[in-house]
């Protein structure tokens, strides 16, 4: 028999009552090839890229082995070289590959031309255009087949493949000892111990890394349990105010869904993490999470960053480099200060999004990413818009859903639970026992009004850490900015304080800030020093000789002067 009179439909057998399928004599399974491309992508997300070939190249060669056992049973060839010349023939009745007419066998020196390689189809479809060969299963496939028919180890490599942008696929095969030292690496994918070197380092990066996560994780715990014992913190954040409970809970729905979102507030307020809490909530939560400053980086430059580059684009450029789209493959990234990015690069940023492919610097070939996009910004982009600085059409692609975290000033429910966290982070940093704050620390805590947010509240907390000296956070560990703020009238929880009670906390802070001296608070809040002392008065301070002493300055040998308010 020759290679050329097998047939599919003499080949395949149907028994559907049964439910069997036979291919040359041999059970044969349907399977659907997006599946193997799901599987594929399962290896390398889960194990990395070089276990996955291992897995997938070994598997080839087995199937390959054992479909050239079954045909030299089921069939009587002429020649051993029609039973070597079969198995393209058998693997294309399959659909795994399609030989370009006249393409020589892998064994050739001109090698083999595959056109429709299943494999690198299906890797295009998961992961974009790669940098190497991808048809790891169909090599070792071939590998396989001829090995058994030829009674020698044969291994078949790719120097071409479709799925790194060549027009066809083209394989050689050679001996161990022809291919020598050129592709050493490569031929050790098909040995059994690369194959468990690699589970093994997997799995035991796996193991390592969730061991120090839930290190830290049980460390944190306890310290929030230590100094914030009231405080729910879900995925890192604190929302005991209705504004910022508002926003998570509109972060966790967007997060379900993959629209652009556009965060906004201020410097500091916390839109990374909005943005980290959207990544963890999602169905990207395996993938990565990368951030990046689009505001400190120059045009020239980010574009390099984002989108990579080519060896020789520009001077310095030694080398070819991925950028942070596909270092966010499966993932999700941060545009972070997107309202700083030029408008030629706004150009280029809004054809990324559009069609999820992204262009190398020095590269005239697309590449797909799968990304979720985020970006952020503390600038009003609308007026940026009317203004011509920034593209409608790029603002809107953005602002899918649009999230405003609202300033610490605005949630000053926030303020204290958020303290208490931050000051548990920092203690367990700087390896201090910090146990809390001091009533007349938190309540100066509240007094200030935190124009950097967040930001500027981590960085009061860890030099309160740096420079106590008990067990707890006091007043005089705080900032001076802090120590002298006044009082703040806020709502809190929709409730506004009254006026008379606001009027109480600011002379009582005012007092406080002068060392308890009537004469100095009264000329500050200018009104006259009886007025301050009927006030004090009715606020029950005056008349116990524990509060009350005389002035030691010349000249105010009538006024009284508080050692310490008593609220």
């Amino acid at each position: 028999m020759h290679a050329e009179d097998l047939d599919h439909k003499e080949l395949l057998v149907l028994e559907p009552e049964g439910g069997m399928i036979r291919f040359a004599g041999q059970r044969a399974l349907l399977i659907d090839a997006v599946a193997m491309g799901l599987l594929r992508k399962h290896l390398v997300d889960n194990f990395g890229i070089t276990a996955a070939r291992s897995v997938l190249t070994q598997f080839g060669f087995a199937h390959g082995w054992r479909m050239a056992e079954a045909m030299g049973v089921e069939f009587k060839w002429d020649s051993s070289e029609d039973w070597l010349r079969a198995g393209p023939r058998i693997h294309t009745l399959e659909g795994l590959f399609f030989i370009e007419p006249g393409s020589k066998d892998p064994l050739s020196k001109e090698g083999s031309m595959l056109l429709a390689s299943y494999e690198a189809e299906q890797h295009l479809l998961h992961f974009g255009r790669a940098d190497e060969p991808m048809c790891w299963t169909i090599c070792g496939l071939i590998s396989g087949y001829i090995s058994r028919t030829s009674g020698k180890e044969i291994y078949v490599l790719e120097d071409r493949c479709v799925g790194k942008g060549d027009a066809a696929c083209h394989l050689l095969g050679r001996t161990r000892e022809e291919w020598g030292d050129e592709r050493a690496e490569e031929l050790r994918f098909f040995e059994p111990k690369r194959l468990k070197e690699c589970l093994d380092v997997s799995l035991h990066r796996v193991t390592e890394t969730l061991k120090i996560a839930e290190r830290k994780l049980r460390e944190h715990r306890r310290a929030l349990v230590r100094v914030a014992r009231d405080v729910d913190e879900p995925l890192g954040i604190v929302a005991k105010s209705d504004q910022m409970q508002q926003v998570v809970d509109l972060a966790r729905r967007v997060a379900k869904v993959e629209s652009t979102v556009l965060i906004t507030g201020e410097s500091g307020a916390g839109k990374e993490r909005i943005a980290r809490l959207i990544h963890d909530e999602s169905t990207r939560a395996t993938g990565p999470f990368i951030a990046v400053n689009c505001g400190a980086i120059t045009e020239t430059l980010l574009e390099s960053e984002l989108f990579g580059h080519t060896r020789g684009a520009f001077t310095g450029a030694t080398q070819d480099r991925p950028g942070l789209f596909e270092a966010a493959n499966s993932g999700t990234l941060l545009l972070d200060e997107v309202g700083e990015v030029s408008p030629g690069m706004q150009v280029k940023l809004l054809r990324a999004l559009q069609e999820r492919e992204i262009r190398r610097v020095g590269e005239n070939k697309s590449r797909r990413v799968d990304v979720r996009v985020l970006a952020a910004t503390n600038r009003d982009l609308a007026h940026g818009v009317a203004g011509g600085a920034f593209r409608q059409d790029l603002y809107y692609r953005l602002k899918v859903v649009e999230l405003r975290v609202p300033p610490l000033r605005e949630r000053r429910d926030d303020v204290l639970p958020l303290a208490r966290v931050l000051l548990a982070d920092a203690a367990l940093r700087m390896k201090r026992k910090i146990s809390g704050l001091a009533p007349d620390a938190a309540d100066q805590l509240l007094r200030y009004g935190w124009p950097g947010n967040v930001r500027e509240l981590e960085n009061a907390m860890e030099r309160a850490v740096a420079l106590g000296r008990g067990s707890r956070v006091e007043l005089e560990d705080m900032p001076e900015e802090v120590r002298q703020a006044f009082p703040q009238p806020v709502a809190s929880r929709g409730a506004v304080k009254p006026l008379e009670e606001i009027e109480k906390e600011y002379i009582l802070a005012a007092l406080e800030l002068n060392g308890g001296n009537q004469t100095h608070t009264a000329q500050q809040l200018q009104i006259g020093s009886a007025t301050l002392y009927r006030k004090l008065k009715s606020y029950g301070l005056i008349g116990k000789k524990r509060a009350v002493h005389q002035s030691a300055e010349p000249g105010a040998a009538s006024s009284a002067c508080l050692s310490k308010p008593v609220t």
